[in-house]
């Protein structure tokens, strides 16, 4: 059985040959940059000091590439938009030291102007003559995005200036599309994961528009919270439009990619907190499920694509409303935040979603536990959510920076000593 049937039958809620596995083929699925470094000398894929190079930007996160995908075993490759966060292509590599003295390569435009406190700037675009949009903190891992909003009437909002970043897909983007998919299904027998962008209402990573020099409307991150509850009209007229304008541009990549892609990335907004749900009920029906349902209803009808929902947190009154809104697969499983017991989870939803994460801890077992600590929360996730399919093994979010490789070694000794179908772990 290759990579390929594997994930089908898994997204069928079937039992296939091994649970399969991601490794990175997704921005929330991936590891830091310093940890794919840590990763591929710890497997004797590169000499020392051969960098890697950062492909998502805003987070850091390093490319998993096709030998270590390899070398890993897993069952997923991924085609995401040729722009990240700060409206820069991923081209044009250069040599660049930073988190830890590790060594990484940046797209050309990685533009950053050092200050004396030791903090860096990224521009959009890589724009030097524009206003900053990400700020790295000298002891930090990450870019923050620089909040740039700018005065607006109350009584004469205007919806347009909130579409400001959403329009119809580019022909060089359509093209990028084509040819990526294309070539990683012919040449390769993997899973595709493919994330087209614009069809993510009100993720508020995106709300602050890090790659728009002059952004306008509401891009205030407090502010935007506000408006879920103070300005709901103007939020349905946005997110109205932008259901248009993302249904206009999935037609015309379906036209070109087919159902080559088995799983489709449409949301990151997080609705959970550490210890409840950050909306009601009744708010996501009322703001988001409309126009999720809109999205997922056209793609079951139209193409073999699953969709993929990611947010974190303390979901589970709202779980019932994402199944109605018509999302095929959830992720991270965030398993430790309140009322996400993952035995509970399988049971009550496992036949109606397919769960993407959960494997192991990011916040504090695969950061702070010890080797042993780390086996026995991956077998342990193994038996609740492996038994009858609908599983992809993955952390809970991306491996963060500092974990010890010791640790990230035992999560994929342990899941290949018990991923295979019967279930013995």
């Amino acid at each position: 059985m290759n990579s390929r049937e594997r994930v089908q039958l898994a997204l069928q809620h079937k039992e296939a040959d091994r649970i399969p596995l991601d490794v990175g083929a997704g921005f929330q699925t991936g590891l830091h940059v310093q940890m794919v470094y840590k990763l591929r000398q710890a497997l004797g894929l590169d000499a020392p000091g051969t960098p890697v190079k950062i492909v998502e930007s805003y987070q850091s996160l390093g490319e998993i590439g096709p030998d270590l995908i390899e070398a890993i075993g897993a069952d997923v490759v991924g085609v995401n938009p040729p722009k990240g966060l700060f409206g820069f292509r991923n081209e044009g590599w250069k040599p660049w030291v930073a988190f830890g003295d590790t060594p990484v390569l940046v797209p050309a435009a990685y533009n950053t102007n050092p200050e004396p406190s030791g903090e860096l700037f990224m521009y959009p675009d890589g724009d030097l003559s524009a206003p900053p949009s990400g700020r790295l903190p000298a002891t930090g891992w990450y870019f923050d995005s620089i909040v740039r909003q700018p005065p607006f009437d109350e009584d004469n909002l205007n919806v347009e200036d909130n579409l400001e970043e959403f329009g119809p897909v580019s022909n060089e983007d359509l093209n990028y599309f084509e040819q990526e998919v294309k070539r990683l299904y012919e040449t390769t027998d993997k899973a595709i994961y493919a994330n087209f962008g614009g069809t993510a209402f009100g993720d508020i990573a995106l709300v602050p528009a890090p790659w728009l020099k002059h952004p306008k409307g509401i891009r205030d991150i407090a502010e935007w919270y506000v408006s879920l509850a103070a300005r709901q009209e103007y939020i349905e007229a946005i997110f109205a439009r932008q259901a248009e304008i993302a249904l206009e541009n999935l037609k015309k990549i379906y036209e070109v990619v087919g159902n080559r892609p088995q799983v489709v990335f449409l949301t990151g907004t997080d609705f959970g907190g550490q210890n409840a749900p950050m909306i009601s009920n009744s708010a996501y029906r009322k703001l988001f499920l409309p126009y999720h349902k809109q999205l997922n209803d056209w793609i079951h009808a139209n193409t073999t694509w699953k969709t993929f929902m990611h947010t974190d947190g303390a979901l589970a009154p709202l779980i019932p409303l994402f199944i109605e809104a018509g999302f095929d697969i959830l992720n991270p499983i965030q398993w430790t935040a309140t009322g996400m017991d993952p035995a509970w989870l399988k049971h009550k939803f496992g036949d109606q979603l397919v769960f993407w994460g959960g494997a192991v801890d990011t916040q504090k077992t695969l950061p702070f536990g010890t080797p042993d600590q780390v086996r026995a929360e991956v077998r342990a996730r193994i038996r609740d959510f492996g038994p009858g399919g609908g599983w992809i093994f993955n952390t809970v979010h991306n491996v963060q920076p500092l974990v010890p490789i010791e640790n990230l070694l035992a999560m994929y000794e342990t899941y290949r000593e018990f991923c295979t179908y019967p279930i013995r772990a």
